[in-house]
């Protein structure tokens, strides 16, 4: 079990922010797809399409802002984008169709990838020599936020009512502003001196772009328990409905429980390759015990979601430990925020393109559909090794000669 708090000082700081503001990210996770399928009256598909489209103009975004907190200081971008996401975020409640949907998703998921391109450089600067560690430590305490706003999220979806969904979406708005004034007691950042060569440095190495695109594509799964599980149990199981806060508090208490052990034995990019393969086995036989949890007495339904739970939990600790690792070990400290954008394109990929594709292929498709995520995971994770061993060639290649001469009309 981790340490609840750091010591006094900019980690605890960072680690009050990153609580207040995942207690606000479990009341959307846990029932955000349910309040506009069952508050707002979206049809599924509609409310894919537009997380969909809110996905894709997140990934234009990370690179950027990234690019933008190593040079302009990350802590007044990183808290910028939280109250962004806190206006965005209130905007929900004014949702009564397709088009106001999509604007106000895209304007929060925007704010989101921004965020995460921005909070990168303060992550390393604050960690010490493993920011990987602490990178893992906040996603303890980050599970630790979304397990009590999970408990407030099972009291909206059995209540039901508009009232209640409601309510859920201003704590949420609530909780990423508060988040913003907390951070603003961070020392400030001094921004970094660039390096020479191509300003988008990142965006140019072919190895790093690859495994940015293999964790994108496992980074689906984090879509599994968040998106098709609340539709699964609610549209295709016998399951009583408060599973749906049942399965999110298994899965987080397991993360605040087992990240920081899984993330010390992820301790190298070999190990992360290892982490990525067993994660793609888990994550195929958890979504084959989803499937076969319709069309079963709701116990024996209940009973097979809950193993489905444990097991593809297993595999999101060992996912996100490797993605740890390989992220930060393969990236330069002077761009830190550059490379840590770009790795945030897969999980844009994965906010973009996710659910719209569970959603067809889980309960659109229904049974046989699982089968086919979890394949997806599989060969995916069984192609990681091969991507980290080329991004480890590169990577020390490029640490170990001269840095070329660029000509001043060459740089972008």
């Amino acid at each position: 079990m981790p340490r609840w708090m750091p010591d006094a000082g900019p980690q605890r700081i960072l680690a009050v922010s990153n609580l207040v503001y995942t207690l606000g990210s479990g009341l959307h996770l846990t029932a955000g797809v349910l309040y506009f399928t069952e508050a707002v009256r979206l049809p599924a598909g509609e409310v894919g399409l537009g997380l969909g489209i809110a996905g894709l103009l997140a990934l234009v975004l990370g690179v950027a802002v990234g690019h933008l907190a190593d040079r302009r200081g990350a802590r007044g971008i990183y808290a910028a984008t939280l109250v962004v996401q806190a206006l965005a975020t209130a905007g929900f409640v004014l949702v009564d169709g397709f088009w106001p949907f999509v604007v106000v998703v895209c304007a929060a998921a925007a704010a989101k990838a921004a965020g995460t391109a921005a909070r990168s450089p303060l992550i390393r600067h604050h960690a010490g020599d493993r920011p990987q560690q602490f990178r893992a430590y906040l996603r303890a305490v980050t599970n630790v936020g979304i397990s009590l706003g999970a408990l407030l999220a099972g009291w909206v979806v059995q209540v039901g009512t508009l009232t209640a969904y409601r309510l859920m979406v201003a704590g949420n708005a609530f909780a990423f502003a508060a988040a913003a004034v907390i951070l603003l007691r961070l020392p400030p950042l001094a921004p970094l001196t660039a390096a020479g060569g191509p300003r988008r440095i990142a965006l140019r190495e072919r190895p790093y772009l690859l495994l940015t695109a293999l964790d994108g594509v496992m980074a689906v799964q984090f879509k599994v328990l968040t998106v098709a599980v609340p539709l699964w149990i609610v549209g295709a199981t016998t399951a009583p409905a408060w599973l749906v806060s049942a399965t999110m508090l298994t899965g987080t208490v397991m993360v605040v429980a087992f990240q920081v052990r899984a993330g010390r034995s992820v301790d190298s990019p070999a190990a992360a390759a290892r982490a990525y393969r067993r994660a793609g086995v888990a994550f195929l036989l958890a979504c084959s015990l989803f499937s076969l949890s319709a069309g079963v007495p709701a116990g024996a339904a209940a009973a097979l979601l809950l193993t489905a739970v444990v097991i593809h939990t297993v595999g999101e600790l060992w996912h996100s430990a490797a993605g740890f690792e390989v992220s930060f070990a393969l990236a330069p400290h002077h761009a830190t925020g550059q490379y840590l954008g770009v790795f945030g394109l897969g999980a844009g990929l994965a906010e973009a393109l996710g659910p719209g594709l569970l959603i067809a292929l889980c309960i659109t498709w229904g049974r046989p559909g699982w089968y086919v995520a979890g394949a997806m995971f599989a060969l995916t994770g069984l192609a990681a090794p091969a991507a980290v061993r080329w991004a480890q060639r590169h990577h020390h290649a490029a640490h170990t000669r001269p840095a070329p001469a660029h000509p001043a009309s060459a740089a972008a």
